[in-house]
């Protein structure tokens, strides 16, 4: 068995083989040339070569049979690194490894989820209020384009500007996620027969959901921009905005007011197929939140030019905006007060969720004396909190060797 410690022993050269007999070819490539050509594709996939002439590269890598090429974990970086992004190992952010696993080991699917009640209870025209029924539409349609959105972000944007190989292994497992969620979204719409293009389009058609989207789409169109590059103070303080509006913004704050009214729902034992699968869908978002912090920590860590005083103003006042965009949506899909819940107190819930985000990446306190006026919430976004989640459903996953592939 091998071990990340055993030496890799070259193989005994084997016996040349006949050289078959074909009809003439092209001018016969060099060792040289053919040592270029290859470098040069390793080059497109791997950015961190591009500052390495080809041929000094190839000549090195001849000389040295490529242990030069190891990476140093201490040489690599979260953005502008120069090391092999191909290289998982060894770790430098161990951190982003520990959240993958955790995000692998929290996997779920919508499916298992049991809607019946669900159904039943939205077919019945005594079953929920007017109010309820408005309330998880308007929900419903900001959710299932949103994390389209983020994905979006993820795999056209933030991913190729990251050098850290660790962090980029959980953006592919949070992009997944975002898919997951997309996902359940529609299968709540289509279990409880909502109008598909109704709800798919809210963020065109329901002013509340447009102004959040359309606050958040800048920050995609930049990073997705096939022209934009980091390396200049101006761009890595653009990448790193980017970053903490969907990990404190989007993920840590637009999505809180969604979340709470469909927990409360099932707080009274309303939608609860729908409620369990939003608490699975808060499990994975608080995890994405965090691990958007630790990136932006550790992004100011290594680059401390980039957080300076006119930087962090902007900041500031893109929170402001946030809680203003997310207490008007509150207001819109809760315009007469439900489930005992109100607009005012989503007021001081966003600024209290706002606080705690601005403290998490370094922030002073924008809204001073806030308390969180729905503390329940506290217990469902603990990720520490010692709970099966899956308890209540049974899941019944196939092996490999078990599956019908035809």
């Amino acid at each position: 068995m091998l071990s990340w410690d055993d030496e890799v022993q070259p193989a005994s050269p084997a016996a040349p083989a006949p050289r078959p007999v074909s009809a003439p070819s092209a001018a016969p490539v060099s060792g040289m040339d053919l040592q270029a050509r290859l470098q040069t594709q390793e080059v497109a996939l791997n950015p961190a070569l591009v500052s390495k002439p080809v041929a000094a590269t190839a000549h090195a890598a001849t000389a040295t049979g490529d242990v030069a090429r190891r990476v140093n974990a201490a040489d690599k970086r979260i953005i502008n690194g120069t090391t092999d992004v191909n290289q998982l190992v060894p770790f430098k952010y161990k951190w982003a490894w520990d959240k993958y696993l955790a995000g692998c080991a929290n996997h779920w699917m919508p499916q298992e989820i049991n809607m019946q009640r669900d159904i039943e209870l939205w077919k019945d025209p005594n079953g929920l209020t007017e109010d309820e029924r408005r309330l998880v539409k308007r929900n419903l349609g900001f959710f299932v384009t949103a994390d389209s959105l983020a994905a979006n972000n993820i795999v056209l944007g933030t991913y190729r500007h990251i050098t850290a190989p660790e962090c980029r292994q959980y953006l592919l497992r949070q992009a997944f996620e975002e898919a997951i969620h997309t996902h359940a979204y529609q299968y709540i719409v289509e279990s409880l027969g909502l109008d598909e293009a109704e709800i798919f389009n809210a963020y065109n058609e329901v002013e509340s959901i447009r102004d959040k989207d359309q606050f958040l789409i800048p920050f995609i169109d930049v990073l997705t921009n096939p022209e934009f590059k980091t390396g200049t103070t101006e761009a890595d303080q653009t990448l790193l905005k980017s970053v903490i509006v969907f990990a404190c913004l989007m993920e840590g704050l637009f999505f809180y007011v969604g979340f709470t009214q469909i927990l409360a729902l099932g707080r009274q034992n309303k939608m609860m197929g729908a409620a369990e699968q939003y608490q699975y869908i808060l499990r994975d978002e608080s995890m994405h939140c965090n691990f958007g912090i630790d990136l932006i920590n550790t992004i100011k860590m290594e680059n401390p030019h980039l957080w300076t005083p006119a930087f962090r103003d902007e900041i500031k006042s893109l929170f402001l905006r946030a809680v203003e965009l997310e207490y008007r949506y509150a207001e819109d899909t809760m315009p007469r007060g439900v489930l005992g819940l109100n607009a005012p107190m989503f007021k001081g819930y966003l600024r209290f969720i706002a606080n705690r985000r601005a403290q998490q990446i370094g922030l002073e306190t924008l809204f001073p004396q806030e308390e969180n006026p729905f503390p329940w919430m506290s217990e469902m976004i603990d990720l520490k909190k010692e709970r099966n989640f899956f308890e209540t459903r049974v899941i019944e996953y196939q092996t490999g060797g078990a599956l019908n592939w035809e």
